[in-house]
């Protein structure tokens, strides 16, 4: 073999040792790289070479093999100076330069000036669209933060200043738990600790703080922060202030719960009204042959001492009235009287509670005029000296002025013997129970009463016990309806709730103040009426004047209280003509005519008012006197009566009937 075929078989084993280390060259970084499967020019670049290296070790091969078979080994000598030159040059610029990076960062060997500006084009569109994208984040009204693992702030853009009030500088670096809630300081790590374990994106509702010690209520938003190898570096929180949403929330819950519970007392109301105008009746019927019976109880047993007395009189032994307590007796009569009396407590009781239920259920004909809170006091006094118990201490101390107010006497009544009911329930061992009235006058700052009390002269009532007071969570509900706090079957959880209806009706507001084991105070405010206006007097209680034989059309579609009526009518005086319905009243009218009409308000058909505008059409000027328990409404667009209107609420006693019917006649 010659010198240049020597050259030639040196060069090409060199060559194939050049391209071998380029395979190994590129191959390797692009395998500890994970570019295998993405990086396909590098890949076929070392596929290209590997294959060179073969192909020149097999023709250094063929030329050792050649030289050991004797066949003459030449080679021209520019091919064997080529060969090595090609060695040492792809050696060097392979190995040594380490110019296979360029297959790992750019995916080519040779980069083109085209293709250069074509990469230098995308990479600006990409660093303007990230700066377009850092300022919308910069910009939104959002807060957005960004945080390490270890729960440092790293990133605060300008909706986080704006929400929060503090600066960037501020905050970077420092723990983001100092952003919470006294009670949510540890939140933080929790949500660390669910992005580390691998949860991504998620939601939850947090109270923040802000610089000025301002509590806000906010919505938050977490997603991970990842690095170019996909490992976690922390992560972003975009947080949205919420408070005005969750107030807005809050009232319009508020709101659709007082909807709801208006159209439940709607449905109550008619209900309660309903049963209400034939309990009433039923009521009315009960009471006053109650009172017939007691009468005749007490004119039989007064004749029954009148025939004895003349009978043992002039022996002077004994009479025959004195019969040891047999039931024509006396004894028997008061006995009898005593059992009476028991019905008739037990209608009042029923009485009261029918009142109460409809007062509530704003179902109760309201009848408001001027009257004098000392005179309520008084007469409440009266009431409650009788039946308030002797464990009881009842002080009443009257105010110092006339204190009138615009309101049902009757009503006002019934607020300050609920608050005694309770004030005495609540001493069950005994204690002091005083009720107060006075004069009070309210500035703007009333936010103890009423929010929406305006300020002025108003009457004060003020009812204190020494019981048991309450807790704060009793206190605030005691005005809900049904919520009482007595036994079962000891409380309709009405009271309260009546009271407050009662007195809001007014014009007023109510205030409670309780410590538990001390006592509970209730005030009432009610608007004074202009000076110079004077109170309702009482009805006299003095028998009334006899009815002279004036004529009255009665029409109650309830035979039993009709016949209740007449009879009692009949017995004042009056001439009483008994309609079942409207039709029958206005045949009535027309061959009979009457004085006055006494009419049921709800009736089929007919009702009491569309029946006294045709008799009033007929005979212009005719009294009109209603009796109902329930007007639902026909005596005017509300619960409260019409001036002019005479209005007999059921069930009423005979004299109530008997001084209504007085004092209409007088009226016209």
């Amino acid at each position: 073999m010659n010198v240049p075929g020597q050259l030639f078989l040196v060069g090409n084993l060199l060559i194939m040792v050049a391209y071998a280390a380029i395979t190994l060259a590129v191959a390797v970084p692009v395998w500890r790289a994970g570019q295998l499967r993405t990086n396909k020019l590098a890949v076929a670049t070392a596929l290209i070479f590997c294959s060179c290296a073969v192909g020149h070790g097999m023709h250094a091969a063929a030329a050792y093999r050649d030289a050991m078979q004797g066949h003459a080994g030449h080679a021209p000598w520019s091919m064997a100076v080529w060969d090595l030159l090609t060695a040492g040059i792809g050696g060097y610029y392979w190995t040594l330069r380490r110019s296979y990076g360029v297959l790992l960062g750019r995916g080519a060997i040779y980069v083109s000036p085209w293709e250069q500006r074509r990469l230098a084009e995308a990479s600006e569109r990409e660093r303007a669209a990230r700066a377009t994208l850092a300022a919308v984040v910069d910009a939104t009204t959002d807060a957005v933060i960004g945080v390490s693992l270890d729960g440092a702030i790293t990133a605060w853009n300008r909706g986080a200043e704006r929400l929060f009030g503090y600066t960037a500088d501020e905050v970077l670096g420092r723990p983001a738990a100092m952003l919470a809630a006294d009670q949510e300081e540890g939140q933080q790590a929790g949500v660390i600790a669910r992005i580390a374990a691998g949860e991504r994106d998620f939601e939850y509702e947090a109270r923040r703080v802000r610089k000025d010690g301002t509590v806000l209520a906010v919505a938050v938003s977490i997603a991970p922060i990842e690095d170019a190898t996909g490992a976690l570096v922390g992560m972003a929180a975009v947080a949205r202030d919420i408070t005005a949403a969750n107030e807005a929330a809050a009232k319009r819950r508020a709101m659709e719960e007082r909807t709801h519970q208006a159209q439940r007392m709607e449905s109550l109301g008619k209900l309660a009204g309903g049963v209400a105008h034939d309990f009433n009746n039923i009521l009315a019927i009960i009471a006053n042959y109650t009172d017939f019976a007691a009468e005749a109880v007490e004119l039989h047993g007064s004749r029954r001492g009148a025939q004895g007395a003349r009978v043992g009189g002039g022996a002077g032994g004994r009479s025959v009235g004195d019969s040891g307590g047999s039931a024509d007796g006396p004894s028997g009569a008061a006995a009898v009287q005593a059992d009476l009396e028991q019905v008739r407590v037990a209608t009042r009781r029923a009485m009261n509670l029918t009142r109460q239920l409809l007062t509530f259920t704003r179902a109760d004909a309201v009848q408001p005029q001027d009257v004098d809170l000392n005179a309520v006091l008084a007469e409440v006094q009266a009431m409650l000296s009788r039946t308030i118990g002797g464990h009881i201490n009842l002080v009443t101390v009257p105010g110092g002025e006339p204190l009138v107010v615009h309101a049902d006497p009757g009503q006002l009544q019934q607020v300050l013997l609920n608050l005694a009911i309770n004030a005495r329930d609540a001493m069950p061992d005994g204690g002091t129970l005083v009720m107060e009235a006075g004069a009070a006058t309210l500035d703007g700052d009333v936010a103890d009463v009423r929010p929406e009390l305006a300020a002025g002269e108003y009457a004060r009532l003020v009812v204190s016990d020494t019981g048991e007071g309450m807790p704060k969570d009793v206190a605030e509900r005691i005005f809900e309806p049904f919520f009482t706090t007595k036994p079962r079957g000891q409380g309709t959880g009405l009271g309260l709730a009546t009271v407050y209806g009662i007195v809001t009706e007014a014009g007023g507001g109510i205030h409670v103040y309780t410590e538990p084991q001390i006592g509970t105070t209730f005030r009432v405010y009610l608007p004074r009426v202009a000076h110079g206006a004077a109170p309702a007097k009482a009805a006299a209680r003095a028998q009334p004047p006899d009815g002279g034989g004036l004529r009255v059309l009665v029409v109650e579609d309830e035979p039993a209280l009709a016949q209740v009526v007449c009879r009692i009518l009949v017995a004042g005086g009056y001439q009483v003509r008994v309609a079942a319905n409207g039709a029958e009243a206005l045949r009535l009218h027309e061959l009979h005519g009457c004085d006055l009409l006494l009419t049921d308000v709800i009736m089929p058909e007919l009702s009491g008012p569309r029946l006294a505008a045709a008799l009033q059409e007929r005979q212009p000027g005719l009294p009109v006197l209603y009796m109902s328990g329930y007007s639902n409404g026909l005596l005017g667009g509300t619960q409260i009566v019409e001036p002019g209107v005479a209005l007999l609420e059921k069930p009423f006693t005979g004299a109530e009937l008997l001084h209504k019917v007085h004092q209409v006649r007088a009226a016209t």
